[in-house]
């Protein structure tokens, strides 16, 4: 099985976290599964921000990217971050590449265009997978940085590297490479409901109620958003928000006891037809 991990910069921050994770990937590379690996690095983002005395605003949970901020993005997702975790797979024998965008054309952005100006904020455009396929093939792991070019036909500014959402470009490049799986690593159980309790699956329309009853809320909500999109996206996938917890954390993420499944609506439709007829 070919599963795609998206893993946030809060779960990189500590080396014990990043070997973890390392692991969890090897466990699964040794029971026959290819891993491509995609992360963020907002936490990592902040603090050199912070120390180059550069404002942090937000605009519907996008980080607003200027010329200062997107260099800053670029140097810490495409550099630190990244090779960090490079570096993580290779002390424990593993061979790992770190890319980004532009590395093999492997995906292009778009400007994301919202109300308020977002600067250099862009989503996927189009994606070459020959790259990964090709380091798949060989046995490396691909570790992804989500800052890319301006696509050739797009509009906007090309003088800095787009910032794009790593939880949003989840979906397209699990569509792009093949993946079967994709696996958004959390530092939660999964999507909670109103007592606090790991939902196994959640439907669009019940994503939707429990948005509009505040159960969903916060820091949840561009997750679930994402995870619906990468579905859509998907449609033939796996697609789960899961804990980043152990050495074994990827392919325990895909046991039926493990975080919250996303289904299709046609899918919770038949369940719950199925359940009342028995």
């Amino acid at each position: 099985m070919r599963i795609l991990v998206k893993v946030g910069g809060a779960q990189l921050e500590q080396r014990d976290a990043r070997q973890d994770l390392v692991r969890s990937v090897l466990a699964a590379r040794a029971a026959g599964d290819e891993i491509v690996l995609v992360h963020g690095g907002g936490n990592q983002i902040r603090a050199l921000g912070r120390r180059l005395s550069i404002e942090e605003r937000y605009v519907d949970g996008l980080r607003v990217t200027d010329a200062a901020t997107a260099e800053v993005v670029l140097m810490v997702l495409a550099g630190l971050v990244n090779k960090e975790l490079v570096a993580a797979f290779e002390a424990e024998g593993a061979r790992a590449v770190g890319l980004c965008g532009a590395d093999g054309s492997t995906f292009s952005a778009v400007r994301e265009v919202r109300e308020a100006d977002l600067g250099y904020v862009g989503s996927v455009a189009r994606c070459d997978p020959a790259l990964v396929r090709t380091l798949l093939a060989q046995g490396y792991v691909p570790i992804l940085s989500t800052v890319a070019p301006l696509a050739a036909d797009a509009a906007g500014a090309r003088d800095r590297f787009y910032n794009v959402n790593a939880d949003l470009a989840a979906g397209p490049l699990c569509h792009a490479f093949g993946a079967s799986a994709l696996v958004f690593l959390t530092d939660v159980p999964g999507v909670l409901d109103a007592q606090g309790l790991r939902l196994a699956e959640l439907s669009p329309r019940a994503c939707l109620e429990l948005r509009e009853s505040g159960v969903i809320r916060g820091g949840m909500i561009p997750k679930v958003e994402a995870a619906l999109a990468a579905l859509a996206a998907n449609p033939g996938a796996t697609v789960k928000i899961a804990p980043a917890s152990g050495t074994d954390s990827v392919r325990a993420a895909l046991e039926p006891g493990v975080g919250t499944r996303f289904i299709a609506e046609e899918r919770a439709r038949r369940e719950a037809w199925t359940s009342t007829s028995s």
